[in-house]
């Protein structure tokens, strides 16, 4: 049933940890440049994978080593769903930022601050959620 490789659970809150201090530096700052970056690092979780995720990558060497091996694993495919979703606000603030709309981006790189949080600071992955939502309403799901 899984759609793709299964991952140590710890590894994306530790990027959610991490997303969140850079997404609260550029609303502070409104530096685009920083947000640009960030948008990077979604892209490359969404549309690449996890494993060579820049944030999964500091994970693997440098936390997970100090860590017992996991007790659970769980499915990359609404991670990278919620990477993807992640990339399209970040992508959107960083056109604000970078064309002249602050409002644009500030509202859309706290909508992405918002998400990142609630999974770092409460284990709730919001665009996890959304992909499970959308896979069990989805038609070819209620075909089968």
């Amino acid at each position: 049933m899984s759609a793709g490789p299964a991952v140590d659970p710890r590894g994306p809150r530790f990027a959610a940890i991490v997303t969140t201090v850079v997404l609260a530096v550029v609303l502070v700052t409104q530096w685009w440049p920083l947000l640009a970056l960030q948008t990077v690092v979604f892209a490359i979780g969404a549309f690449v994978g996890l494993k060579p995720a820049p944030y999964s990558v500091l994970y693997r060497l440098v936390v997970a080593p100090r860590l017992g091996p996991p007790t659970e694993r769980e499915d990359a495919a609404p991670l990278r769903f919620a990477q993807a979703v992640g990339f399209v606000f970040a992508l959107v603030g960083t056109i604000g930022f970078a064309t002249g709309v602050p409002p644009l981006g500030v509202v859309a790189t706290a909508f992405a601050l918002f998400a990142a949080f609630l999974n770092a600071a409460f284990n709730f992955c919001l665009g996890c959620q959304v992909y499970l939502l959308i896979k069990r309403f989805s038609p070819a799901r209620a075909s089968s």
